[in-house]
């Protein structure tokens, strides 16, 4: 670890554990544990042993806090993140990688707007009772009968 002395701090522009939660909108807890998993490298320190971060530091905990927000494991943001952020374009692999998680993310609105259909049809069969929600069939299949294609709407409409 290297160490800066004061002067240095002032001069190029680091932050304090709290100045960069602030700016990334990361907990400093999460800073600290996102530094433990290395998922963000280990800041510099100060003469006093205090973290330094520089703006590098900040822009790396603003892409985990963008990548986050996509629902993104912290394990696959490792290589965005060792990315340079200047040449976007020399890394079509990460272009690859957003694509599948984009992917995933679909397939997983996909499975939930199932489930809604199935609360739906809950909703206008009456949520106590089984009709269209035969015990055979597979979770997160697409539900069958007069029923199944209701919208919310229609069924709010019976109330």
């Amino acid at each position: 670890m290297r160490s800066l002395p004061p002067s240095a701090l002032a001069e190029d522009s680091t932050y304090t554990i709290k100045q960069a939660a602030e700016r990334s909108g990361l907990s400093e807890d999460t800073i600290r544990y996102y530094e433990k998993i290395k998922l963000l490298p280990s800041p510099e320190r100060t003469s006093g042993g205090h973290r330094a971060y520089r703006q590098a530091n900040l822009e790396q905990m603003k892409l985990i806090v963008c990548l986050k927000k996509t629902g993104m494991p912290l394990e696959e943001m490792k290589p965005f993140l060792e990315a340079e952020p200047d040449n976007p374009q020399a890394y079509p692999e990460l272009y690859e990688l957003m694509l599948e998680h984009r992917e995933r993310i679909c397939q997983q609105i996909e499975a939930l707007q199932q489930v809604v259909s199935v609360i739906d049809i809950r909703l206008a069969a009456g949520v106590t009772k089984t009709p269209g929600c035969a015990v055979h069939q597979q979770p997160g299949a697409p539900a069958k009968g007069p029923k199944a294609n209701r919208t919310l709407s229609q069924l709010q409409q019976r109330s």
